[in-house]
């Protein structure tokens, strides 16, 4: 074990077109040994709770795996600590989550106990009066992304109505990439495959974690290449081919189009797939291997469409911008909402609690 552990950053949930999208339901397997469900409400001190466990875990050499949450870059939404299969997360809306295995591996911990009831009672219409503004901000985010996938559509649609990708040389792009990269001589045996987000659409724009993720793997093949030049398709083929030959998998899918894989990592061959466009750029190290699948595009079939695809993706940008106002506006409402807790919370009573728990999951470290 190192000296100070190492953290590496996903996002379990994201807003994305098709609203709040989250894979927190298969973060967590039964194979864990301890799962502590935080429960209160905003402000509470759920994220400030996480990171001193965490901080505590790293200086004791701990690699961790820290859970953002997408509607605060500065927050984290969970925390797992694979050598010791313990985790701590945030079990109120939107990603509810609540006991499989009570007492047995599931604990509930209700930092809504340290709240002062008649201060926030107090407050009632405030409260109501901001968590309903809330709702209605982040269903209007919702509509724009919902229209930034449309527009998206639309603008990979000019690649396929022409002709303009060579889908033969995609293909065997792709049969040489699975050749290379899988084991396909090893022993077939069942898939263990994690859903997660490298990057998110917040409020203080668009956030990735890409060095965290991919930084420490021994090889990295980068996939570049316009929007509708097949760089999707290819890592969906690579992932089936990891499927079918039993390998374990890391899916990380599109922030935008959660359907959509992005990049994958297969962690017993310590190997990445990394989309490497848009708003997610990585830098290729000396020994990563780059796709460009802008190559398989002629350009010339595209030249009649050249002044319909640039206000395509004008109004995508915009759409995409204007979700993202919305989104910054919800993050307004909720400090707010967030303060009236904070000056009804027993902050006293809550360190002790939170002492108690570090404590409790020191003492599982052995």
């Amino acid at each position: 074990m190192s000296i100070s552990g190492k953290a590496r950053l996903v996002f379990p949930g994201g807003n994305t077109s098709l609203g709040f999208y989250s894979f927190s339901d298969q973060i967590i397997d039964h194979n864990f040994n301890r799962l502590f469900i935080l429960k209160g409400g905003p402000g509470v001190g759920k994220s400030t709770l996480i990171k001193n466990v965490g901080k505590r875990l790293l200086e004791k050499g701990y690699d961790l795996e820290y859970h953002c949450c997408s509607s605060d870059k500065n927050s984290y939404d969970g925390l797992i600590v694979p050598a010791l299969k313990i985790a701590i997360f945030d079990g109120t809306a939107p990603h509810i989550m609540d006991p499989k295995y009570p007492g047995a591996v599931d604990e509930i911990v209700n930092l809504g106990a340290y709240w002062s009831e008649k201060g926030l009672v107090a407050k009632k219409e405030d409260i109501f009066r901001l968590t309903k503004e809330t709702k209605h901000l982040f269903a209007r985010a919702y509509n724009y992304l919902a229209q930034a996938k449309l527009l998206n559509d639309d603008l990979e649609s000019y690649y396929q109505v022409c002709n303009s990708l060579d889908i033969k040389n995609a293909n065997l792009i792709s049969n040489q990439l699975i050749k290379e990269i899988l084991n396909t001589d090893k022993e077939p045996s069942e898939p263990k495959v994690r859903n997660l987000f490298a990057s998110a659409i917040t409020p203080q724009g668009l956030i990735n974690h890409l060095p965290s993720l991919f930084d420490d793997l021994d090889k990295r093949y980068i996939i570049t290449g316009p929007s509708g030049s097949g760089k999707a398709t290819i890592v969906k083929k690579i992932y089936l081919a990891a499927v079918n030959f039993g390998h374990q998998v890391e899916a990380f899918h599109c922030s935008l189009l959660p359907t959509q894989l992005e990049h994958l990592i297969l962690p017993e061959l310590s190997i990445g797939v990394i989309t490497s466009a848009g708003h997610h750029i990585y830098q290729p190290k000396p020994n990563d291997t780059v796709i460009s699948t802008g190559k398989l595009i002629d350009y010339d079939l595209l030249k009649p469409y050249t002044n319909d695809i640039a206000e395509a993706a004008r109004r995508f940008d915009g759409a995409l911008k204007r979700g993202l106002e919305f989104l910054s506006k919800v993050k307004e409402y909720r400090d707010q909402l967030e303060a009236i807790y904070i000056s009804n919370m027993d902050f006293e009573a809550l360190k002790i609690c939170r002492e108690r728990l570090i404590l409790k999951i020191e003492s599982l470290t052995g």
